[in-house]
């Protein structure tokens, strides 16, 4: 974050802090996925473990003392810390390293810095990232402090730092007018949608959970897919069309991922916003990660966050072929709703389950039946065909063609009406 990416990875040293007096724990594989997503380079892991953290330090002195000897031996540039820390411990730590600290907001800000290749995606970046850096501002500069000299400079004057803290107001008050911007065209495009009545499914889901993969199976898109976190920054919508229900629109959002800073649900609103407004939410599941029912509950969490968790969902169980025994199946509730789908978007084992539990979702009750047509009745037999709503034909010897329909209940009696 703001400062020069090496050609190879930096040498890494990552602390995993173990608070006792803390609920709910980082987790250390994860912690080391994100490392590598950064692409920096692990020298060597540090467990720290404390009842609460240390004020000005986060970790002891002993331990301060571990990681200033592994940052010696492995001339590392980079301190890892998989926690929050405050302005005042990054820079205590930097001072005893001497070398760059980061914690964990500011790790995965600097991964969305990677990721971000949109003009929208790129601006939320820079904003979450100066509002993190602003209670930073002072942090491995040497010359903020110093005032201003030169002709016409000298005297009383304001300090470099209150310069680039009035430079750093004007930046933030910049890009949120040009996001303002961008969320106005966002919301007229997402009304024309609405008037067009076209339907909307969002995926939305845990980080490295499949979504742009399932994205690309289902829309031949060329989504960057590659399995490490956040390999998605920025949303992407494409037309599908379905049979028996038309055309509907695809968006893949960015992923989840627990303790998601705040700074970046804010900066990214607009983003998730296609998920809190769509029409029905895929919830993306990796079948084969230990901690899937962890990262549903924080998937829910930023979900209720951005106001979604009313939308009518669909959870999508990925990667069944990582599952031994695990074969493509379709679950439904007590009234025959399909409430839950297991696929793999790798193999595109059972994407036709997933269509069809798509299909049902927002079609409502769908008819499935035989229609018999008399060879007079050719405009009512072309019509079902341009619904796309024909599974079968066949015709009969006295002329007669009989069809097997499946498609919207409502449609199907609208047609047989008019």
């Amino acid at each position: 974050m703001f400062f020069e990416r090496p050609d190879k990875g930096e040498r890494a040293v990552l602390v995993h802090p173990v608070m006792m007096d803390e609920a709910e724990q980082e987790d250390r594989r994860e912690f080391q996925e994100l490392v590598g997503s950064a692409g920096a380079d692990e020298v060597e892991l540090v467990i720290a473990r404390r009842q609460h953290p240390n004020a000005k330090f986060f970790v002891g002195s002993g331990k301060v003392e571990e990681i200033r000897q592994a940052v010696l031996v492995h001339d590392a540039e980079i301190v890892l810390f998989n926690h929050a820390l405050t302005a005042t411990q990054e820079r205590n730590l930097e001072k005893e390293f001497q070398c760059r600290v980061l914690d964990r907001t500011g790790l995965i800000l600097d991964i969305f810095a990677q990721r971000a290749r949109t003009y929208e995606g790129k601006l939320q970046v820079e904003l979450a990232q100066l509002e993190h850096v602003s209670t930073r501002l002072v942090r491995g500069w040497t010359h903020l402090e110093r005032q201003k000299g030169g002709i016409g400079l000298r005297g009383p004057g304001e300090t470099q730092l209150e310069t680039d803290r009035r430079l750093l107001r004007a930046r933030l008050k910049t890009i949120a007018g040009k996001l303002d911007r961008v969320r106005k065209q966002r919301d007229q495009g997402r009304r024309s949608r609405q008037r067009a009545e076209i339907p909307v499914v969002s995926l939305a889901g845990y980080t490295n959970a499949g979504k742009s993969t399932l994205f690309n199976h289902l829309t031949n898109a060329d989504v960057y897919a590659e399995d490490q976190l956040f390999a998605t920054l920025d949303p992407t919508m494409r037309r599908l069309d379905v049979d028996g229900l038309g055309p509907l629109i695809l968006a893949d959002t960015v992923g989840f991922i627990r303790h998601l800073p705040h700074k970046l649900v804010e900066a990214f609103r607009a983003t998730l916003q296609e998920a809190a407004e769509a029409t029905l939410l895929l919830h993306i599941i990796d079948a084969a990660d230990e901690n899937r029912d962890d990262n549903i509950e924080q998937v829910n969490d930023v979900l209720r966050e951005i106001k979604a968790d009313e939308v009518p969902r669909l959870l999508v169980y990925n990667k069944i072929d990582l599952v031994e025994g695990k074969k493509p199946r379709l679950d439904r509730d007590d009234q025959g709703v399909p409430w839950r789908v297991w696929v793999s978007a790798e193999t595109g084992e059972g994407i036709e389950l997933l269509l069809e539990a798509v299909c049902e979702r927002l079609a409502g009750e769908m008819a499935r039946e035989e229609l018999t047509l008399a060879a007079s009745d050719g405009r009512l037999r072309a019509k079902f065909y341009q619904l796309g709503a024909v599974v079968s034909e066949t015709v009969r010897e006295n002329g007669e063609i009989v069809l097997q329909i499946r498609m919207p209940r409502q449609d199907y009696d609208r047609l047989l009406a008019g």
